[in-house]
């Protein structure tokens, strides 16, 4: 599943064959269709394996930080270059608008994010702060994605220090 899932993260949903899987997976056609009933199947199978395994455990973390100086910067990192940084936000902008399975793991993952900012002084009781920091995050990561320009860190960094002040 960890190869499927890295798969789909570096490609996205549409850009991974059936082809591509069959070979990264080392698996023959048929044993996919069988296990997994389609390319969708899988893909549904990974995000739900990367939530679990990669995504909800980091942002239990996060919500265990003593301000939010540190769990903006364990988040930035983590969504920057860790686990949590390719399949999820891809599957929030490639297959949420039109998959609402896919949509509903997307929101449990990103949900997760903004109640464990949501639990560090600073912002706890502040929910709408809570989902503008969680979104300040993910929106970094996704236009350092879209540019491959510099990592979100620095940038969340930079609002942390601003929140300071």
């Amino acid at each position: 599943m960890l190869a499927a899932a890295a798969l789909f993260a570096e490609r996205g949903y549409e850009g991974t064959s059936v082809d591509d899987l069959v070979q990264g997976l080392g698996v023959h056609r048929g044993s996919l269709y069988k296990v997994f009933g389609s390319k969708r199947g899988l893909y549904l199978t990974a995000l739900r394996r990367h939530l679990d395994q990669d995504v909800l455990p980091l942002t239990a973390a996060i919500g265990t930080a003593d301000g939010l100086g540190p769990a903006l910067a364990q988040a930035a990192a983590a969504y920057d270059s860790g686990p949590a940084a390719g399949l999820l936000l891809l599957a929030a902008v490639e297959r949420a608008p039109v998959d609402p399975e896919a949509a509903e793991l997307v929101a449990e993952g990103l949900g997760a994010l903004e109640a464990a900012i949501g639990r560090v002084p600073g912002a706890a009781g502040r929910p709408a702060l809570a989902e503008a920091l969680a979104a300040a995050v993910l929106g970094l990561r996704l236009r350092s994605r879209a540019s491959g320009g510099r990592p979100a860190a620095g940038a969340v960094l930079a609002l942390t220090d601003h929140l300071r002040a």
